[in-house]
Order: C-alpha cells, then sequence, then structure tokens
C-alpha cells in the first residue's frame, strides 16, 4: 500500500508537529492502526484538528448515547451514503463494540435487517430521515424518541452525529479515500 489514502495528492506536511505525531502513535498503539481517514487529512493541520476535535466528541466524549449506539448511527448514515470508507471501518466498529459480527454486517448492508430492540430501531429510522431528508423532521419525530427514552440532548447528539457522518461519507466517498485493509479482518 502506498502512502497516498485518496486519489488526491496531497501529501503531508513534513515534519509533522510533535503533537500530531503523539496523537498518530497514541491511535497506533490503541487501534493497532492509524486510521487512513485521520491520514487523509495530515496535508491541513486546521482541517486535521477540526476533523479530529468534533470526532473525538461526537463518537467518543460524554453523551446519553452509548459508543455502539453512535457507531449504529455511522454505520446506518455510511450505508444510506453508500460511503465505503466508513462502512468498512465502522462496521468492524460495530463488530467490535457489540461482539457480534453478524450484527455488525446487518448494519453494513441493511439495519432493519438486524435483530434490534423497538428503542434502537426507532433511533436509527430516525438516523435514517435525518440522512435522507432532515427538513422533513417533525415534532411527532422528536415525540417518538423522547417515548422511547431519549433525552433532548440525547436527539441533539443523534443528529450531530448523523451531521458528522453526512459530512465526512461526502469528503471520504469523492475524494476516493480506502479503508485500511485491518479493518476486514477486525472482531470477525
Amino acid at each position: 500500500m502506498t502512502d497516498q489514502v485518496t486519489r488526491l495528492d496531497l501529501p503531508a506536511m513534513d515534519p509533522l508537529p510533535e503533537r500530531t505525531r503523539a496523537y498518530l502513535a497514541l491511535c497506533e498503539e490503541k487501534l493497532g492502526l492509524v486510521p487512513n481517514v485521520l491520514r487523509a487529512y495530515l496535508f491541513d493541520m486546521a482541517k486535521f484538528d477540526g476533523f479530529v476535535a468534533m470526532y473525538n466528541d461526537l463518537m467518543l466524549g460524554e453523551s446519553g448515547l452509548s459508543k455502539l449506539e453512535r457507531e449504529m448511527i455511522a454505520v446506518t448514515v455510511s450505508s444510506i451514503n453508500r460511503c465505503w470508507y466508513c462502512q468498512v471501518a465502522h462496521g468492524a466498529a460495530v463488530r467490535a463494540l457489540s461482539g457480534d459480527p453478524a450484527l455488525g454486517e446487518a448494519m453494513v448492508m441493511n439495519f432493519r435487517a438486524a435483530p434490534l430492540d423497538a428503542r434502537t430501531r426507532a433511533m436509527l429510522e430516525f438516523t435514517e430521515t435525518v440522512t435522507e431528508a432532515s427538513a422533513r423532521i417533525t415534532d411527532a419525530d422528536r415525540d417518538a424518541l423522547r417515548a422511547h427514552g431519549f433525552s433532548d440532548r440525547d436527539i441533539f447528539d443523534i443528529i450531530a452525529v448523523v451531521g458528522f457522518f453526512s459530512m465526512s461519507n461526502r469528503i471520504a466517498s469523492a475524494t476516493g479515500m480506502h479503508p485500511n485493509p485491518e479493518y476486514h479482518a477486525m472482531a470477525r
């Protein structure tokens, strides 16, 4: 594999700032790899830092949503948007967090095929509508989530994760970003 992770010729800054090298080393230590999505942003530290800050806040920060729920949202958005990179990477995360390879596969293909409880299904149906046509969301949609126990903060977090992955999917797909090969074998 080459150092180029997208179809664009955007070489990484050289040298990388020390804080960035330390962050990438931490990724390597914790994940066993540096995700190609991070490598794709290394040509511009402002873009890299913005992406990392938003991702870490939405996907790893405090939330009433579990990490698995947030990954399920990411996979649902990515499946609808047909983002190869994110389907592979976040499908692996669903497999790892759930301990269920079949769930990860079903989520990538069609969340409706997955054995989900009513609360999770409601969350992902809301995710689908926000992804496809956010202007169609009404009070009835938000009330349906509240009826399943989601707080208004949870609803905001669902929407924010959908928005982030809608953007990220478009960048990954349009740049021709390819997933790290290691993702394909993870948590199987």
